[in-house]
């Protein structure tokens, strides 16, 4: 389980005493942690791996948009740290998709539902979802999908 992987790191990076690896872990298990008593506070079950991997890939995001308004401030040093972290976190995710094999799975999941529409976008996600958890970026997939179900 992830959830292990990443607890087990944090032991090895203790043993190491690699500060920024160990700090950038004990956050992310502090995230994961939070995020499980939101989902039992709304009565859900403690969240999957599928459910881990969208946590983690939100953290990198919000990572990636402090680099960049750390470039535009002049922060280099802040935005190094950053850039520090990502690289920690994405070591967790599953390999991401090239644009080619997001178009084919496009392609793919709307054979799979026979969407014809607009109003099929929702079966197509889901299903993208399902198969393709951490390892496409869904905000730019779902562009995909309506460029494709549209046109």
């Amino acid at each position: 389980m992830l959830r292990d992987d990443i607890n087990n790191a944090v032991k090895e990076a203790m043993k190491a005493k690699d500060e920024r690896k160990l700090s950038t872990l004990r956050m992310v298990n502090s995230t994961i942690k939070n995020a499980d008593i939101d989902a039992r506070g709304n009565g859900k079950p403690p969240l999957s791996d599928a459910d881990l991997l969208a946590v983690l890939q939100k953290m990198i995001k919000q990572r990636q948009e402090a680099v960049e308004l750390y470039d535009k401030g002049g922060r280099a040093e802040l935005a190094a740290q950053e850039r520090e972290e990502i690289a920690v976190i994405s070591a967790y995710l599953p390999k991401q998709m090239t644009d080619d094999e997001v178009k084919k799975a496009i392609a793919d999941a709307i054979a799979e539902t026979g969407a014809a529409g607009m109003k099929d976008m929702g079966k197509v996600i889901a299903v993208l979802r399902a198969k393709y958890a951490g390892q496409m970026d869904f905000g730019k997939a779902s562009g995909l999908v309506k460029a494709a179900l549209s046109g």
